[in-house]
């Protein structure tokens, strides 16, 4: 070995290349190594190593027993070859936050007012004639008061500060959050290696170069790797090349394994060449700058067209790739941005997402909110100048003098900013913090029940589920299977046999063909606890046959250490299409082949010509014996819901037979022995599937078991309930029922079939695909389904994608399933889903306790000011107080609102549907008697307040009189009527205790008190800045008391019938059907996305340009730079390629929902 290490140490050395020293070669040659494919690669290693086993020396690591593990190897490895970890994107700066907050329309209209105001302020025209200018409306200012004119200015400049920072805080810690998530699924991938000869896992930033890792069926590759021995071996490099065909790897023919590929079928040994930035996705990262805009800019240009996808691919990876995705859409943006990216390099159809529910309906309310309160704004400020002209050069004949200018237009600017406040409050931009701050903290409460969220919009779909279509095993089940029962030898035994039962022969056939034929990585460990039970480590079911073995007093591991991996001569492994596993042995004195096969009995029986008797010997075995067999041994099995295995074998003698012709190699078998598996149903389950049932969620069980042992198990857990006519199919029959006779499947037969099916059995992962696509397709019931699906295996990942909501499994599942899923079950647990439905009906009635509140403020607020300035020239609530009723409303509120615990009573309503609307009738009635009430109060204060109080009125006063004790008055009533309206928005559904449960929401209670605290604070020292005067202890004690009065209305309007009020509207729809028909035939748009249409129809620029500016820029610049690589684009809607090109640098204003420009309309 040391006479290899300085055998090519290339000239062209890297700066590393002094530690390289210590290997037998550099970062640099196994880079050019990995960048070979197939046969050049293997002339390479051929020419430079000799073999793969060469390449072992050099890196000084054993094929069989991997690396020492010693701390001073690895760290001379990290040093040598660099760690298997991409640096993360560098988050934006708070600073970056602050600049983006700033970009708003509304808020940079008040700045633009409040400056001019400040500058008008502190210009003072010469001579008298100001008294004349001064004299339009009201009485004279005194001098003190014409020094003060810069208050409101600046005061208006910093509530805006506060706004901007709130707002960036919040972004901020959104992204924060989200990084905590994404550490927190990085950290849960851990990968198997061999290191001193033990198998163990070890998190995937831990591996090294030089590591010998084992890879099996469903593994995402964390590393680039070459094959050292493998099994039928199939990799999908789709992510890498593009190309959707499975790359077959072997030693001879292709044995490069590359990293964020994906293992389809079969397992082997890899020694791992390259990690981190020198793996291929690392190279590509690095191309990308892994955050260097301008590299990523060429890339989009379609110059790299590979790199670009994988770039897409990996950001939705569960590995390493998580640290490099972008966060600026927390919805998924990347995922559609890299499905419309496939789309356009391999022009393959991908099947969009709708949006989620709540998206639709938010989108389609504010775009309503936004028109009326722009329109409200408009007309204020109209009014305002008209009168004031009207009034001054009309009523007064007037003439406009030159020196007089600057007052008039502080007139008009002060006219302004009332209109933009009214804007301000109109628009809900606490609307998106609420979504925001709801889902965050539902998310972090979900990892407590056991649910990772991957998507957060997939947290609030869950609350609409109408269906769950569930695997059975490992989630139904236990996952923990035994051998409870067999036949062997002509004999059905109830339980485990004695192994002096059974005859010697086929014992030892039978141990033999099961240590053998099965995954080497499975095993079953001494139990972790004393007294517990042993560890089933790999495949659950061959942990049950490995189980079996141990039950007979045998032992499995001398079998396989005496025949390693590596004498295994060929091994078929098991995947969805064959349901079996053969491994393939070459006889010792070389005179022919034996083949081990196991695999569900009913496959492997038909396959079988011949059976072992009670003697050991093989009998002639007929299809009627097979029949008599199914009929006494394995239905019967099945009826107790156990899993039936079939155990078999086959002697080739002569020549080599061609091993590649499967149908010829697996028939004409032995039958040694069929093994009954027992996995008990988990005892919680069968209560969480009553408790989906009453909450309206049809629960489905797809499974790849036996008819009978699926429906066994379905009525264990009530899925199937007795006396009613639910269909149990098997895959075949189900696929029959729904395709005609050219084999396409046809909706109107699937109609017929899912509203009754509650088992499919013996399903295929395309059936599964199949099943959830017509259940969403269908246009049968009222409204669309919602479905949620759950997966573990590598072939679940399309149904997971197409499903509404895909669940992984986070022990059982395999990678594939994990990146395909929206949350990640950490217990593999029904209940859980059970937790996440809670949580998603949760976030949405969080989410209108909010708007009933939001709603009645604004609606309040604007009537109030515009009704006001229209009467009294001055809005009766000025720009600063209009700013903190604003935070308070918005953020304060979002706060209190959002944070409220669900409880079990969610579960006893069926689900809202994708068209009910978001405001309900009985919500539209309190937000109106809400705002009857406090309308009442407001203007009764405003026109007679000066009576009742015994004060000086504060209508008409001159433009900068100090703040008078009427509308301090005036705005302490109203913020005090918020605060216990805030209390009646707990409840929505008409309840009438709205004080229930209010303990077990702290965040609640601080809120309203710091709310309270904050706001004596304002009126008592707040002064010429809030326009506040101290008040009186009486005059706190009757705002206080108006306020209380909330509650009381509140019951008052609680005991109203909803059904007699008929002219109420609902508010905030979602979709009708007829819409989504309509859409669907336009097929150049992908995703139907129903917000996008209402935009449509309402003036798009006008919403937009209240938006953001920046995005129509955006979109321009996309088109600019875009045009090159996006051919297939242009023939789409601009508004589509815009939404998703873009979907990185700014979250299209169609994309409302939790992305950082959120509702688009923060105002």
């Amino acid at each position: 070995m040391a006479n290899n290490t300085a055998d090519h140490l290339p000239g062209n050395s890297v700066a590393e290349g002094n530690h390289d020293g210590d290997f037998g070669c550099t970062v640099m040659d196994l880079r050019e190594l990995m960048e070979l494919r197939s046969a050049e690669a293997v002339g390479k290693i051929r020419d430079v190593h000799g073999d793969v086993q060469g390449i072992c020396r050099r890196l000084k690591t054993s094929p069989i027993e991997g690396l020492s593990g010693n701390p001073a190897d690895l760290e001379k490895r990290h040093t040598a070859f660099g760690k298997n970890f991409i640096p993360p994107k560098k988050p934006k700066t708070f600073l970056q936050l602050v600049w983006e907050a700033l970009q708003d329309v509304t808020l940079i209209i008040l700045e633009i007012a409040a400056i001019i105001s400040l500058g008008l302020s502190f210009y003072h025209p010469q001579g008298n004639d100001s008294n004349a200018c001064g004299q339009v409306v009201g009485g004279v200012e005194d001098e003190g008061e014409a020094q003060a004119g810069w208050i409101e200015g600046a005061a208006i400049l910093f509530s805006v500060i506060i706004v901007v920072l709130v707002t960036a805080f919040n972004d901020w810690s959104k992204e924060k959050q989200f990084r905590g998530l994404q550490s927190r699924i990085e950290q849960e991938q851990k990968f198997t290696v061999i290191r001193k000869g033990q198998v163990i896992q070890i998190p995937v930033a831990e591996i090294v170069v030089g590591d010998i890792a084992q890879i099996k069926y469903g593994d995402l590759l964390p590393a680039d790797g070459i094959l050292i021995q493998g099994n039928d071996l199939k990799i999908d490099e789709s992510s890498l090349t593009g190309e959707s065909d499975q790359v077959r790897k072997s030693l001879d023919k292709d044995p490069m394994l590359l990293s964020g590929t994906h293992v389809m079928e079969g397992s082997g040994r890899m020694v791992v060449t390259a990690v981190g930035l020198n793996s291929q996705t690392g190279i590509i990262f690095t191309l990308l700058g892994a955050g260097g805009e301008e590299e990523e800019k060429k890339v989009k240009k379609g110059k790299k067209q590979g790199a670009n996808e994988n770039r897409n691919k990996a950001k939705t990876q569960d590995g390493i790739a998580l640290e490099i995705q972008p966060l600026k859409s927390e919805e998924g943006a990347e995922s559609e941005e890299k499905e419309e990216k496939e789309k356009e390099i391999k022009k393959v159809n991908v099947t969009k997402k709708e949006k989620s529910v709540l998206q639709g309906k938010l989108t389609r309310l504010a775009v309503q909110i936004g028109k009326a309160g722009l329109i409200m704004s408009a007309v204020t400020v109209i009014i305002l100048i008209l009168y004031f002209v009207i009034y001054t050069f009309g009523v007064n004949k007037q003439e406009w003098k030159a020196e007089c200018t600057p007052i008039y237009i502080q007139y008009f600017v002060k006219f302004f900013i009332i209109g933009v406040t009214v804007l301000v409050v109109a628009v809900p931009e606490g609307l998106p913090l609420a979504v925001t701050i709801s889902l965050a903290y539902s998310v972090k409460k979900m990892m407590k029940d056991n649910n990772l969220v991957r998507h957060l919009d997939a947290c609030e779909t869950m609350g609409n589920a109408t269906a769950i279509c569930s695997d059975k095993t490992g989630t139904l089940t236990m996952n923990r299977m035994t051998v409870v029962q067999a036949y062997i030898g002509d004999t059905h035994y109830k339980t485990v046999p004695e192994p002096e039962a059974i005859n010697p022969e086929i014992l030892e056939l039978m141990v033999n063909s099961i240590s053998i034929n099965s995954a080497y990585t499975t095993k079953i460990l001494s139990p972790e606890k004393e007294g517990g039970l042993p560890r089933h480590v790999g495949n659950k079911t061959e942990c049950a046959l490995l189980g079996l073995v141990l039950d007979l007093k045998r032992d499995y591991q001398p079998i396989r250490d005496e025949v390693p991996e590596e004498k295994l001569y060929k091994v078929y492994t098991f995947n969805s299409s064959r349901k079996s596993m053969s491994t393939v042995l070459k006889n010792a004195d070389g005179s022919g082949f034996r083949m081990y096969s196991k695999g569900a009995s009913e496959i492997i029986l038909r396959k079988c010509s011949h059976i072992l008797d009670a003697a050991g010997q093989p009998r002639v075995f007929k299809p009627k014996d097979r029949d008599e067999m199914v009929r006494k041994v394995i239905e019967p099995m099945a009826c107790d819901g156990l899993r039936t295995i079939c155990v078999a074998k086959r002697d080739f003698i002569g020549d080599e037979p061609n091993w590649d012709n499967e149908a010829d190699i697996l028939t004409d078998l032995t039958c040694i022995c069929v093994v009954g598996i027992e996995d008990p149903v988990r005892p919680e389950v069968p209560e969480a599937i009553a408790k989906c049932q009453r909450a309206g969620i049809t629960v489905r069980m797809v499974t790849g078991d036996n008819i009978n042992t699926a429906r066994a198990i379905a009525t264990k857990c009530g899925i199937l309930l007795p006396g009613e006519d639910f269909l149990c199919l098997e895959g075949k029959e189900f696929n029959q029922q729904i395709r005609n006779d050219k084999g396409e499947v046809e909706q109107e037969r699937l109609d017929k079939v899912w509203p009754k099916l509650r088992v499919l059995a013996r399903s295929s992962p395309t059936d599964k695909h199949t099943l959830v696509k017509g259940i969403i397709d269908s246009t049968v019931g009222e409204t669309r389904q919602v479905v949620a699906v759950t997966g573990d295996g590598t072939n679940d990942g399309p149904a997971l994608k197409k499903a509404d909501v895909g669940f992984a499994m986070g022990i059982a599942g395999t990678d594939v399933a994990k990146e395909a899923s929206d949350i990640i079950l950490t217990d593999d647990n029904f209940t859980s889903i059970v937790k996440a439905v809670m949580w998603g009906r949760n976030v949405y009635d969080s989410i209108s306790k909010f708007l009933q509140f939001q709603l009645t403020v604004n609606v309040v607020a604007v009537i109030v000011a515009f009704t006001g300035a229209c009467i009294t020239q001055d809005s009766p609530l000025k720009a600063v107080q209009m700013l903190w009723v604003n935070l308070i409303m918005d953020t304060l509120a979002s706060l209190a609102l959002a944070t409220e615990p669900p409880t079990e009573a969610l579960l006893l309503r069926k689900p809202y549907g994708r068209d009910k609307p978001l405001i309900s009738r009985t919500m539209m009635k309190n937000i109106l008697g809400h705002a009857v009430y406090q309308l009442v109060v407001t203007f009764t204060l405003l026109f007679a307040g000066e009576k009742f109080f015994n004060i000086d009125s504060g209508r008409n006063s001159p433009l900068h009189s100090p703040p008078s004790e009427h509308y301090t008055i005036i705005f302490n009533v109203f913020v005090m009527m918020q605060l216990f309206n805030e209390i009646n928005a707990r409840k929505i559904h008409g309840e009438r205790n709205v004080f229930d449960g209010i303990y077990r929401n702290p965040i609640f209670c601080s809120v309203v008190l710091g709310t309270f605290a904050l706001q004596i604070i304002i009126v008592q020292f707040g002064g010429k800045p809030f326009s506040c005067t101290a008040l009186t202890l009486d005059q706190w004690l009757w705002c206080i008391f108006i306020g209380v009065g909330e509650l009381l209305w509140g019951q008052f309007i609680s005991a109203i019938p909803t059904h007699r009020l008929k002219f109420l509207k609902e508010a905030g729809h979602g979709i009708t059907k007829e819409e989504i028909q309509q859409e669907e035939q336009t097929e150049d748009v992908d995703e139907i996305d129903h917000a996008e249409m209402e935009l449509r129809r309402g003036q798009i620029l006008w919403f937009r340009g209240l938006n953001r500016i920046q995005t129509q820029m955006d979109v321009v610049y996309t088109f600019q730079s875009g045009q090159t690589a996006v051919p297939g684009a242009l023939r789409r809607q601009p508004s589509v390629v815009s939404q998703h090109n873009d979907a990185k640098t700014v979250s299209s204003p169609t994309h409302v929902g939790i992305s950082s420009s959120s509702l688009s309309m923060q105002s």
